[in-house]
């Protein structure tokens, strides 16, 4: 994480999947950070929200987030693995649209989340082909 091009490279992948997770436009900014060797396989995240709620009074939510990283994605790598899977009994051929967009950061077809999920439930229940 020490070159400049592959720290701005992980940013925007960051950014671009978190930004997919919100139905509106947020300002939002993810930064990746080095190797931390006290918590080994652990990740810390910080989030910051500000806002406004009942006749405009400002609120401020601060969260921290700590996951073992390396169950962190044990999940849907099930789903992709199950995915492919699928699309392998059926004779499914190219890119997979929503198993990509709902399993990964970065996929060549960005969405939002909740499309993303949608499309993928409908390619497991037989509704799509991709």
């Amino acid at each position: 994480m020490l070159e400049e091009s592959r720290l701005r490279d992980k940013r925007e992948s960051k950014t671009s999947a978190v930004r997919a997770m919100s139905p509106y436009e947020v300002p939002t900014r993810i930064g990746p950070s080095d190797y931390v060797p006290f918590l080994r396989n652990d990740k810390v995240c910080y989030i910051w929200l500000k806002g406004r709620y009942f006749g405009g009074t400002p609120v401020t939510i601060d969260v921290k987030l700590h996951v073992v990283d390396a169950y962190d994605s044990a999940g849907v790598m099930v789903d992709a693995i199950r995915g492919t899977k699928l699309a392998l009994e059926r004779g499914v051929k190219g890119e997979l649209t929503s198993l990509s967009a709902y399993c990964f950061k970065h996929p060549p077809t960005q969405m939002a989340y909740a499309q993303a999920k949608a499309m993928f439930e409908d390619f497991t229940a037989g509704k799509t082909e991709r």
